[in-house]
């Protein structure tokens, strides 16, 4: 059938951490199920946390011991893939029959890599995405992905792909995805912005495909009791801001806006061949006498031992 169920769970990560966001997730069994989703997505570093505002005690030239013990918290909130959680949520897909797309923070030896997990009902953990360019001072604590996960997952309601938060507004990875066929381009973020809602309703209209983007909700300094340099102790440190939209850059459900729940669209992907006729960014309309793009999906480990 082309017409399918997708939502966007627009959640936070709770200050008790991972056991705790897991629990928070999985109490939106009964609302996935009651919605019918075919498809669910959840925001960037969901599991793990996004810690707005850390600085890790990092100056340039030299690192504080304190810095170091918040990377230790920080890494320790981190999960495995596969693991516990990567478990649970294999079941809740299952018991949903919902694909699940969200963001985590993924611990591989002593290095954090900001990470999109792809679940499907029969198979389980299906695929992975690590972010190829953490943004400002993300990259103080997230490595960067390679070539290797970028992958367009078969689901329910279509191909899915995804590209994490400011990814987005890499054009060469977008161009690489559209060039796999994705169908519903899957966006977990942090950015709350209402510029956000503008790239996502761009990325659906020169794709030609729907876009679900999930973005976390936090709430202000005060509420969490924190103190955090140069923001408003009132102000919501992530105020959401998830939307659905279709291929020709109309929004379908959205933007949810300084609240938790799931936002939820009918889509029908018949509408991609209709959108396509006038404009295929990888096709009809691209011009390959001028334009080539190559792209490298070769793991590139530190250490190859051959």
């Amino acid at each position: 059938m082309s017409k399918s169920i997708v939502a966007a769970l627009q959640i936070g990560s709770l200050p008790g951490g991972k056991a705790e966001t897991l629990e928070q997730i999985l109490s939106y069994e009964t609302a996935i199920r009651e919605a019918g989703a075919n498809l669910v997505v959840m925001p960037e570093a969901l599991l793990g946390g996004y810690p707005k505002g850390e600085r890790f005690g990092t100056q340039l030239g030299y690192r504080l011991p304190e810095g170091r013990e918040a990377f230790a918290r920080y890494y320790e909130n981190a999960i495995d893939v596969p693991g516990v959680e990567t478990d649970a949520l294999a079941a809740l897909s299952t018991r949903t029959g919902a694909n699940l797309v969200i963001g985590v923070i993924e611990r591989s030896g002593h290095s954090l890599y900001c990470t999109v997990l792809f679940f499907d009902p029969e198979a389980g953990l299906a695929a992975k995405h690590r972010k190829l360019m953490p943004t400002g001072t993300e990259r103080l604590i997230w490595a960067k992905g390679d070539g290797s996960t970028l992958p367009v997952v078969e689901g329910q309601a279509g191909r899915l792909g995804s590209a994490v938060c400011w990814e987005n507004y890499m054009p060469l990875l977008r161009t690489a995805m559209y060039a796999k066929g994705v169908d519903i381009w899957c966006a977990p973020t942090v950015d709350e912005r209402e510029m956000w809602q503008v790239t996502m309703r761009h990325v659906a209209c020169e794709g030609r495909c729907f876009v679900v983007s999930a973005c976390q909700v936090q709430g202000s300094p005060n509420d969490l009791g924190q103190t955090i340099e140069n923001w408003p102790a009132e102000r919501p440190l992530i105020n959401g801001g998830s939307l659905i939209v279709s291929p020709l850059g109309d929004v379908l459900a959205g933007p949810l806006v300084g609240e938790r729940g799931l936002l939820v669209a009918q889509i029908d992907t018949d509408e991609l061949v209709r959108a396509r006729y006038d404009f295929d960014v990888v096709g009809h309309y691209a011009r390959p006498d001028v334009f080539e793009l190559t792209v490298d999906e070769r793991a590139k480990p530190g250490v190859r031992f051959i």
